[in-house]
C-alpha cells in the first residue's frame, strides 16, 4: 500500500518540478514573441504580462506521464489500458490550440470546434462514458452515439468552466488543483481500496493535474508574473475531465456492488463522481456557477454568450471590497468545501456528522465573505516577518525612512524612492502601462474598493 503512494509522490513531485523550472524560460520566450496583449476594460491586472503558461504545464504533463511509465507500480496502467495515449493526443492538440490563441486571438466558435475535437480524438482511442448509474434505475448502458456526445459535452463544458474562472492571479490553477485532490482520494479508495484496478488511469491523471499546478503556482500568485493563457485553463481543464471520463467510461458498478452490498448502494456510492452532468457541479461548482451565470447574464443583455465583460464572480467579490488575495482565498475555500464534501459524502453518505461539518464550514465561509473589509495583524514582534499588508501601521511608519518631495510619478522618468515602491494597496493609483514598454515584470495590482475603476461597457468587437 505505501509503495503506491511513494510512486504518485514521486510522479507528482516531478511533474511539478518539471513545471516550475520551464516556467520561468516560457515566460522570457512569451516576452520576446510578444505574447503580452494590451490591457482590456475586463481585466484587473494593471500591466501587460506574459501567457504561454501552458507550454511549461503541457511540458510538466508529458514528464509525469515518462515518469509513470517507468514505475513499478504503475506501468501496468499503460500497459492494460490506452487512456494515457488517448489523454496525451487530446491534450496536445487542446495545447496547440491554446498557444495559438494565446498569441493571434483566435476566434471563439475556433476554439469550441477544437475542443470538441479533441474530446472525438481521446473517444476515437477508447476514452468514452460507457455506462451511467442512475438512483432508482441501475445502470444505464449507453450507445455508442450517447456516449461520445456526452463525452465531447463533459469535456468542453469542464474546459469553459476551468477558462471562465481564470480571472485572477493563482484562481484557476489553485481551484482545479483542490478539485484534482479530492478526486485523486476518490479514484485512489476505488483501486486500492476496493480493488478495483480499472481507477488507476484516473488515479495516475489527478495525480500529475495536482503536480501540473503546484509548478506553475508559484509564478502565478499574486502579483502574476505570468499567466497561463488558454494553452493551460483548456489544458488542465482536458485533463480534470479526462479523469472524470476514465471513471465514469471504465469501472463496472457491477464491480462495486461487491463492495456496497447491493446495486442500489453502489450506485449511491459512485454518484458524487459517476454522473457527468452533475460532475462540473461537485468538483468545480464555483467554476460551472460562474459559467451558467455568465451565459445567462450575457443573453439576458442581448449579447453573444462568448462577449466578454466584468460580471465574473471573482470581480464581483473584488467590487464589495475583498482584496486580491483574499478574493482568491475565498473561491480557494467554497472550492476545497465543495469538493471534499462530496468526496467525503461519497464515502461514509449515512454519516450525518459530515453534513454537520459541511453547514458549519459553509456559515464561516459566509461570515468570511461578508467582512471584506477585515484585515489580521500581526503582533508587533512579528512586523519583520509578515507581507506588509499584515504589519502595524505606526510601527511601520516609524521604522520608514520619510521624504520630504513627494514620489515621482509613473512616466515621469524620475527614479521612484524606497517609500513609494512600498506604499501597497494606499499607494497611488499606477497607470497601465502599454505593451512592449521596457522593465515591465508582469506584476498586477489591485487596491481597495475606492481604487477599483466602475463598471465599464464592453465593446464585442475586442
Amino acid at each position: 500500500m505505501g509503495q503506491p503512494v511513494r510512486d504518485y509522490l514521486l510522479t507528482l513531485c516531478v511533474t511539478a518540478a518539471v513545471t516550475y523550472l520551464l516556467t520561468g524560460p516560457v515566460r522570457k520566450f512569451a516576452i520576446a514573441v510578444g505574447a503580452m496583449p494590451a490591457i482590456r476594460a475586463r481585466d484587473v491586472h494593471r500591466e501587460p504580462t506574459p501567457r504561454l503558461g501552458g507550454i511549461a504545464m503541457f511540458g510538466g504533463l508529458c514528464a509525469g506521464l515518462i515518469v509513470a511509465d517507468h514505475l513499478h507500480n504503475l506501468k501496468s496502467v499503460f500497459e492494460l489500458s490506452n487512456e494515457p495515449r488517448a489523454l496525451l493526443s487530446g491534450a496536445a492538440l487542446i495545447w496547440l490550440i491554446g498557444v495559438l490563441d494565446d498569441k493571434f486571438e483566435l476566434d471563439a466558435l475556433i476554439k469550441l470546434g477544437a475542443q470538441m475535437i479533441a474530446a472525438a480524438v481521446m473517444v476515437i482511442q477508447g476514452l468514452t462514458i460507457l455506462w451511467l448509474p442512475i438512483p432508482g434505475v441501475g445502470t444505464v448502458a449507453l450507445t455508442q452515439w450517447q456516449g461520445t456526445l456526452l463525452t465531447v459535452a463533459l469535456v468542453v463544458v469542464t474546459i469553459n468552466a476551468v477558462n471562465f474562472v481564470d480571472g485572477l492571479d493563482g484562481l484557476a490553477a489553485g481551484m482545479v488543483c483542490i478539485a484534482s485532490a479530492a478526486f485523486f482520494l476518490y479514484a485512489y479508495r476505488l483501486w486500492f481500496g476496493n480493488m478495483i484496478e480499472a481507477a488507476a488511469p484516473a488515479t495516475l491523471f489527478t495525480a500529475i493535474l495536482m503536480g501540473m499546478c503546484l509548478g506553475f503556482l508559484p509564478h502565478n500568485m499574486h502579483p502574476a508574473r505570468i499567466f497561463m493563457g488558454d494553452s493551460g485553463s483548456m489544458l488542465i481543464g482536458l485533463v480534470l475531465a479526462a479523469a472524470a471520463i476514465s471513471v465514469t467510461g471504465q469501472v463496472d458498478p457491477d464491480t462495486m456492488r461487491i463492495f456496497e452490498g447491493s446495486e442500489r448502494g453502489a450506485t449511491h456510492a459512485m454518484l458524487p463522481v459517476f454522473i457527468p452532468l452533475l460532475l462540473p457541479l461537485t468538483i468545480i461548482a464555483i467554476p460551472a456557477a460562474d459559467l451558467i451565470l455568465a451565459i445567462v447574464r450575457r443573453t439576458w443583455n442581448g449579447q453573444s454568450p462568448f462577449a466578454a465583460d466584468r460580471g465574473h464572480l471573482h470581480h464581483r467579490l473584488l467590487e464589495i471590497g475583498h482584496s486580491h488575495s483574499r478574493a482568491v482565498l475565498i473561491m480557494y475555500f467554497w472550492s476545497a468545501l465543495i469538493a471534499f464534501g462530496a468526496v467525503g459524502y461519497s464515502v461514509h453518505s449515512a454519516s450525518m456528522w459530515i453534513v454537520f461539518v459541511i453547514v458549519a464550514a459553509s456559515a464561516v465561509g459566509l461570515v468570511l465573505l461578508l467582512m471584506p473589509r477585515f484585515t489580521p495583524r500581526a503582533p508587533h514582534w512579528a512586523n519583520r516577518f509578515v507581507p506588509p499588508r499584515y504589519r502595524h501601521r505606526a510601527t511601520e511608519q516609524a521604522s520608514s525612512p520619510s521624504y520630504d518631495e513627494k514620489p515621482a510619478t509613473v512616466g515621469s522618468g524620475a527614479q521612484q524612492g524606497p517609500a513609494g515602491a512600498q506604499m501597497g494597496e494606499e499607494g497611488p493609483e499606477r497607470a497601465p502601462v502599454a505593451v512592449g514598454v521596457s522593465g515591465v515584470n508582469g506584476a498586477t495590482a489591485i487596491g481597495a474598493r475606492s481604487r477599483f475603476p466602475e463598471r465599464r461597457s464592453i465593446d464585442s468587437s475586442r
